[in-house]
């Protein structure tokens, strides 16, 4: 059986055109990516309109996109909105009547073996390197948040965090104590947020606040891209798609997991003083049984 072919989103191509864009046509894309994907549902005039750009353009640019048409373009936003809010039931439904006749084991794997590799090859070393700067930096102190689902990922990237550098905080899931960490953060702290669909009102709330203050946001979502991605300083959108009623974060743990090994070793003299000292109190409390 040959590899599926891993679709793109409407903003994906819009972003892998920009340099060939027209300025009317790069003033266009710049509405549509502004409140994506739902600023690209209203009429082609209404459009336009927003874009102060012709109506012309509008098609051109969609042609562009490899679209026949304007209604064809909007069936395509559609069906990334349907994915973005479906719950678990509904992506369950939609798997299970496709489903080849496979073991679960070989198409699971399949999957998430075709996220890595669509999720790495679209993360831009320059970028991934001025995020990996931004948590190295000793200066900055960082916070680290999650939602229902991604706080087990939040924790994880605290946990090994904290031991490679100190002034880390795991920020609880529960929103009614985030102020009480957002009047710790100063500006340009680092503000680490895992936010996948279906996206917390919560979580963006919190974005917004740290944003306020200042912080560095960077964060790590899907390819449908979490509100939070509109004002955060660094995004990194991770493929999550399986063939389960639940999304698949190991995409988003693989990126978060080189990115804790790139930062020990930028740090890594400070490091290794804080995990000799931590083995020094671990062989003190007996945690860990020695044979």
């Amino acid at each position: 059986m040959g590899k599926n072919p891993i679709k793109k989103s409407v903003a994906e191509k819009l972003k892998a055109q920009d340099k060939t864009l027209t300025r009317s046509e790069r003033q266009l894309s710049d509405v549509i990516l502004l409140n994506y994907p739902v600023s690209g549902l209203g009429s082609i005039t209404a459009l336009a309109g927003a874009a102060d750009v012709s109506t012309p353009t509008v098609a051109r640019l969609v042609q562009k996109l490899g679209f026949s048409g304007f209604p064809n373009f909007q069936q395509a936003l559609r069906e990334e909105l349907d994915e973005a809010i479906s719950s678990p039931l509904a992506k369950r439904e939609r798997w299970v009547n496709d489903a080849p006749d496979e073991h679960i084991l070989n198409r699971f794997t399949k999957a998430v073996i075709e996220n890595i590799g669509q999720s790495l090859g679209e993360v831009d070393p320059k970028i991934f390197g001025q995020a990996c700067d931004l948590i190295a930096d000793p200066e900055r102190r960082v916070f680290v948040v999650g939602g229902r689902i991604t706080r087990t990922l939040a924790d994880y990237f605290f946990l090994h965090l904290q031991v490679v550098r100190d002034q880390v905080t795991h920020v609880a899931s529960n929103s009614n104590s985030w102020a009480h960490y957002l009047l710790d953060t100063r500006k340009n702290d680092v503000v680490v947020i895992f936010d996948i669909r279906r996206y917390e009102n919560s979580t963006l709330r919190l974005a917004e606040m740290a944003k306020e203050r200042k912080a560095k946001i960077i964060l790590f979502t899907d390819q449908w891209s979490s509100p939070v991605s509109a004002i955060a300083d660094i995004t990194f959108k991770n493929r999550i798609s399986a063939p389960s009623a639940w999304d698949s974060n190991v995409s988003s743990m693989l990126l978060a997991e080189i990115m804790i090994a790139e930062v020990e070793e930028r740090n890594w003299k400070t490091t290794r003083k804080r995990m000799e000292l931590l083995e020094g109190m671990f062989d003190k409390s007996r945690v860990f049984r020695k044979f």
